[in-house]
């Protein structure tokens, strides 16, 4: 998640977080939720 990471520019501070928001939400598997992603269960609920 970037989290060891220097950015050389506010941007790619930007990039980088959304990146990271996504990887959290919509790909990476959380064991606390049955491994489902965030954005699916969400999405079962809605």
């Amino acid at each position: 998640f970037y989290l060891d990471q220097t950015f050389d520019s506010k941007q790619h501070a930007k990039k980088a977080t959304k990146s990271a928001i996504n990887l959290y939400n919509q790909i990476r598997l959380h064991v606390s939720l049955d491994y489902k992603t965030p954005n699916m269960v969400y999405k079962l609920t809605a």
